[in-house]
């Protein structure tokens, strides 16, 4: 067998040996708060705070005009990812700038 079935029966191995308690492994845990819903009002609020059109606020997020018109009216909701990034960008009001994205109006 190749070199690609070694390394995942040995991967294998070593979960059940995990799972066992037969060997340490590193673990890293990860506590993540829920995805927020953003429904209508909230996203065009968070769209009026920082003062840009809906092509603009769509360019930032990465989705058409069209995307925020239907998010905005209520008929489509932000999926997960749009979702957490419109999150982050509310609570931390550097973001954009960090990020090089500077909207001058």
């Amino acid at each position: 067998m190749g070199t690609a079935f070694e390394k995942i029966k040995a991967g294998l191995e070593q979960a059940i040996a995990f799972s066992e308690g037969k060997i340490d492994l590193k673990t890293t845990k990860i506590v993540l708060e829920p995805v927020p819903k953003w429904e209508a009002q909230k996203v065009r609020a968070l769209r009026q705070e920082l003062k840009v059109s809906q092509s603009i606020f769509g360019a930032v997020l990465g989705v058409s005009k069209k995307t925020v018109e239907a998010w905005e009216a209520g008929k489509n909701v932000p999926n997960g990812s749009a979702s957490r990034l419109m999150e982050v960008i509310s609570n931390d009001s550097d973001l954009l700038a960090r990020q090089r994205i500077f909207i001058h109006g």
